[in-house]
């Protein structure tokens, strides 16, 4: 069962990522079932691993809730992140395998294209689980993972200037893989820290838009 809980996993939490789980919304293990074409077993296994990381709340009395999003939320998991991913990217430099070095060679020249909304998410996905893996430990994986997923879903929801955002988004990617496949672990967690403080910025700013809402 537990390929089908890992498929599970995969499923809620690209849904949740990309909004298609609405925030602040409150959905019953039948409808995950149903939505993921899984069992009973594997989903309610599922829900209870998206639990611990967050991703889900679980109300025994009233069902399982999408946690709503928040700034506060989100500058907390990025302030993890940031260790984290500078832990994930050094190693990473002296870790990758070969074939790891490879397929970030063809993820960064797929960064230089342009992209429609979910194609982009979803090839950051890619970037951080390929970094995830050249880092090859798998306790990044496990606190990392979900997240990235929330952090993305955050940006998901909240761009506006879609266009602009990719184009900054996607060169501080590239500049993180540039940079591992350079295997130059100093310049590769700056370029780490240099997104953190990216996604800072946009979670700060939609504050602003917020209060300001015709600006």
């Amino acid at each position: 069962m537990g390929n089908q809980s890992d498929q599970a996993v995969e499923q809620l939490q690209r849904m949740i990522e990309h909004g298609e789980l609405r925030p602040g919304s409150m959905v019953s293990e039948r409808g995950l079932m149903e939505l993921t074409g899984l069992g009973r077993t594997p989903v309610r296994e599922a829900i209870q691993r998206l639990a611990m990381t967050r991703m889900l709340h679980v109300h025994p009395s009233k069902g399982i809730e999408v946690p709503a999003v928040s700034v506060e939320d989100q500058l907390n998991g990025l302030e993890v992140r940031r260790t984290l991913e500078s832990l994930a990217v050094t190693l990473a430099c002296t870790r990758a395998t070969e074939q790891d070095m490879t397929d970030m060679g063809t993820l960064r020249s797929a960064l230089t294209g342009d992209f429609q909304l979910s194609a982009y998410a979803e090839t950051v996905r890619q970037t951080h689980a390929l970094i995830i893996r050249a880092a090859s430990n798998p306790y990044l994986d496990t606190m990392m993972t979900p997240l990235q997923a929330l952090s993305r879903r955050f940006w998901i929801i909240h761009v506006s200037d879609t266009a602009r955002e990719i184009a900054e988004g996607r060169a501080l990617h590239a500049e993180i893989l540039t940079q591992i496949l350079n295997r130059d672990a100093n310049a590769a967690k700056t370029a780490s820290l240099a997104l953190n403080d990216y996604l800072v910025r946009f979670a700060v700013a939609t504050i602003t838009r917020r209060a300001h809402p015709g600006n």
